[in-house]
């Protein structure tokens, strides 16, 4: 039986559906099958095994609803030319900021490195060059 709808319906749907089909049927549904007698008796009055025929015969009105994924929607805004050219021009802008920042702090750099070969950073004082230099001064005074 599981096996003539397993293209249409999973196992747990079938087994959803013949479970609710054999609830309604205990509670008095009319069958939706016309069984004799016989049949019924053959059946033991089951609910369960007269839901199941009836599904086997696909007169149940039960219909499956299987959740999907919501679609998101958006609306997109079509933009003009000059929009178009304004933000452009915003990204170019923020580029041109971030390659100053980076190429600031290398420059820098190199402009340190290029003061330390010519020389041009002030020297330590030493403590001999101060008492030399005031030696020189007392001289003169005297």
């Amino acid at each position: 039986m599981i096996e003539k709808f397993k293209d249409r319906f999973t196992r747990y749907e079938i087994a959803r559906i013949l479970g609710a089909r054999s609830l309604q049927l205990a509670m008095d549904a009319p069958m939706l099958l016309k069984l004799s007698k016989e049949e019924e008796e053959a059946l033991n009055y089951d609910s369960l095994k007269i839901a199941e025929k009836e599904f086997d015969s696909e007169v149940l009105p039960i219909t499956v609803r299987r959740p999907m994924p919501k679609r998101s929607e958006k609306s997109v805004k079509k933009l003009s030319e000059d929009e178009i050219k304004e933000k452009i021009e915003k990204k170019i802008e923020e580029e041109q900021l971030k390659a100053k920042k980076e190429g600031g702090e290398k420059v820098e750099e190199a402009d340190e490195k290029e003061i330390q070969e010519e020389g041009e950073i002030m020297e330590m004082a030493k403590p001999e060059d101060e008492s030399e230099e005031e030696g020189v001064e007392g001289e003169e005074e005297g």
